[in-house]
């Protein structure tokens, strides 16, 4: 049995599943999806076209499925999808998508965390198991792949995609593609190593990592372009996941991914 507050506004339209708490003053659209044992806290906003999953949490001042901030919108049917166990912190926002993007739906994936004052555009896919810190703001149709975590007041730019497992530093200026399993920060952008602790966290082997980071040496570190550097990865190592995922990113990229920079000290995560 749901429990909704009597000061909450929920249209008879909503679907509503098993065990959903709805909070005073909190505002629930037509055409809205909210599944089972998830908590929508007072003064949060869900309107029109918004699905949201199992067991999720929207903070208050959160508002999720409001019309794009996009001049192409032109009043169409659009929609946002919310995963599983996502929790949405206070006063973010998340965009509906719009048509002339060819996507029509904005998505975020399960597990993902979204603290406060994030703001998530229009077409914009976020993957499973993600972090957006506070502040964060990606624009139209960013993609960011599974397990990525996003520092406070980064920024990307419309278009722009992040890898898996890719970990961007705090107030970074996202214009260039990052590609999977990295840390990257400073200013412009760059490559400063392999997201070692993250991938320890997530039970990747010692051998896989250092393939990775030795496939990254290879790409960033021996004066090659881009396609001489794939090419070499892809004669010089065996196949893997890891390899492949490198290199369809890449060459993938229609922005063109981050630059070199200096690498992080050697000294500072071993990879024994």
């Amino acid at each position: 049995m749901s429990t909704i507050h009597p000061l909450a506004t929920v249209s008879p339209n909503a679907k509503i599943g098993e065990n959903v708490e709805i909070g005073p003053y909190a505002f629930i659209d037509d055409d809205v999806t909210i599944g089972d044992g998830t908590k929508i806290h007072p003064h949060a906003t869900v309107f029109r076209y918004t699905t949201i999953g199992k067991d999720c949490e929207v903070f208050p001042g959160a508002v999720v499925g409001a019309i794009p901030q996009d001049l192409k919108f032109d009043g169409e049917v659009t929609s946002v999808e919310i995963g599983d166990r996502v929790t949405i912190r206070e006063c973010a926002t998340i965009n509906r998508g719009t048509k002339a993007s060819g996507k029509g739906v904005t998505k975020v994936g399960d597990d993902t965390l979204i603290m406060s004052y994030v703001h998530v555009a229009h077409d914009c896919t976020v993957g499973k198991h993600c972090i957006l810190v506070s502040y964060v703001g990606i624009a139209g149709e960013t993609d960011i792949a599974d397990w990525a975590i996003l520092g406070g007041n980064s920024m990307a730019h419309q278009f722009s995609k992040v890898g898996c497992h890719a970990m961007v530093g705090g107030c970074s200026r996202i214009s260039k593609d990052v590609p999977p399993y990295v840390l990257c920060s400073r200013e412009p952008l760059c490559y400063v190593g392999v997201n070692i602790v993250g991938l320890r966290r997530r039970g990747f082997s010692s051998d896989t990592i250092r393939q990775i980071k030795d496939i990254y040496d290879t790409i960033y570190y021996q004066g090659l372009n881009t396609t001489d550097a794939c090419e070499r990865v892809e004669a010089g190592f065996p196949e893997s996941v890891e390899r492949d995922n490198i290199l369809n990113f890449i060459r993938g990229s229609k922005r063109g991914i981050i630059r070199a920079g200096e690498i992080l000290s050697r000294d500072k995560f071993s990879l024994e």
